[in-house]
This record gives structure tokens, C-alpha cells and sequence, in this order.
């Protein structure tokens, strides 16, 4: 832990850039929804046994969420909304669950509504969510699998799409960004082509406060930003199919 923040070091808890989604890893899996204990994650939130307390869920999910910038900035706009990050990676995700940790300390009251969980999202969106639970997921920067034999690995695709719709409500927004325009322009296709989703208007996306945070809030958006790099993103909502 550092001194003069009292965070966790970054540097103690690098990892590779990305982990194989396909293959077989080695961490607890709910066999449903309701099995997930979120007094663990949330733990002033379940503190009583309160019927509106006991009746919150997650709604926001951001997947493979890094080293947790989204959650934290999105923790202050929404403080009533509980969320969780998802990340493969066992190193990353300590650091995550360290550094909120380390927040709720430095800040009483504070940070009580995000997360994190160590999973493979690809495989187990529907051990953690409901039916049409979330309001909001969140694709940032994913990797972008550049051979075309590894496509399949990609996070967003037509079939994990089913998959999305299923724990999305209607009026859920799925959003994605990446300084990759080959993986955009996929990304795009994928959710506009979708019978699912539709894509935000303009006017929708000025007015959604979430959507500047997609290129500032995490590690990935701010070093393309010192960079000088373009980003490509897609916001999509989830519809009933006509």
C-alpha cells in the first residue's frame, strides 16, 4: 500500500494484458443468480435485514473491468446504484477488491455500491444476473483479437449478444469503446445488426453523462488520450425484437 495515498501499488499486481476467455480457469461459480452472496460485496448495503436493502441487485456490469476506473468514477455519479466489475485475471482483480478496500476506509459512506468478482464473463454472465436485471454494461477497450481464427475469443459477438439481451431489461444500454477500428466497426456490426439493439441517437448520447467517462475514467482511455489515438465506440439499447 502506498503512504501518502493509502491505495494499493499498481506495480505489485501487473499482469498480462489479457487472458485467454476460452480456456478452463479455476475460481468458484454461482449455480444461479440467487446464489451469489452480495453481503460479501456490498456488505453495508445487506448490513439489515431491511425488505428494501434485501430487494437491491446490481445493475450495472462492466466487464473485464481492469483496474477498476469505471467503477470508481461511476460510483460517485450513481451512488445509489449497485455495480460490480468482472475480470478475469486473479492479479488484477486483487488489486481492484484492494483499492475499493482502501477507499471506503479513506472515505466513510463512500464506495459502498461497487465490486469486483474474479470470472470469465464469456461463460458465466447467466450465473451471476437475472433475467432483465442490469441497466447498464459496460465493454471498454477489450481485446481485440486481431487473427481472424481468434475471433471467437472477442467479448462482443452475435451469439454472447443473446447473451447480453437476456440479463439486460429493456431500455438496458450496452456500451463499448476501443482505440482498435477494425474491433469498432465489429463491434458495431455486431450490436446494430443485432435484432436486440439499436443504436443511441446522437442527441441520446450527448445527454448521458456515462458516455464521457468511456474515454476518461480507465487506464486504457487515458493513455490513448496522451497519445493522441482515436477512439471508435457503440451505444446501444436493448429493444423487445419486432
Amino acid at each position: 500500500m502506498s503512504k501518502s495515498t493509502g491505495l494499493p501499488r499498481k506495480r505489485f499486481y501487473r499482469a498480462r494484458a489479457h487472458s485467454n476467455p476460452l480456456s478452463d480457469s479455476h475460481f468458484p461459480i454461482p449455480i444461479a443468480s440467487h446464489h451469489v452472496d452480495y453481503s460479501l460485496h456490498y456488505p453495508q448495503v445487506f448490513a439489515s435485514s431491511d425488505e428494501v436493502q434485501v430487494s437491491k441487485k446490481v445493475q450495472f456490469a462492466d466487464i473485464g473491468c481492469g483496474f477498476g476506473g469505471l467503477l470508481i468514477s461511476l460510483s460517485a455519479l450513481f451512488p445509489e446504484t449497485l455495480m460490480i466489475g468482472m475480470e478475469l485475471r486473479d492479479k488484477v482483480t486483487e488489486y481492484v477488491k484492494q483499492r475499493i478496500s482502501a477507499l471506503r476506509v479513506a472515505n466513510p459512506g463512500q464506495y459502498q455500491n461497487i465490486s469486483v468478482v474474479r470470472t470469465n464473463s464469456m461463460k458465466y454472465i447467466p450465473n451471476y444476473f437475472e433475467k432483465g436485471q442490469l441497466s447498464k454494461m459496460f465493454f471498454l477497450f477489450p481485446d481485440p483479437h486481431f487473427k481472424e481464427k481468434n475471433h471467437r475469443r472477442r467479448v462482443i459477438s452475435p451469439h454472447l449478444l443473446d447473451e447480453y439481451a437476456y440479463a439486460l431489461g429493456v431500455g438496458g444500454i450496452i456500451y463499448t469503446i476501443t482505440d482498435v477500428e477494425e474491433l469498432g466497426d465489429w463491434m458495431k456490426a455486431c450490436l446494430q445488426s443485432h435484432p436486440m439493439f439499436e443504436a443511441l441517437t446522437f442527441e441520446e448520447l450527448e445527454a448521458d453523462p456515462v458516455v464521457n467517462l468511456l474515454t476518461s475514467a480507465t487506464e486504457e482511455g487515458q493513455k490513448v488520450a496522451r497519445n493522441g489515438g482515436q477512439t471508435f465506440q457503440a451505444v446501444c439499447r436493448r429493444v423487445q425484437p419486432s
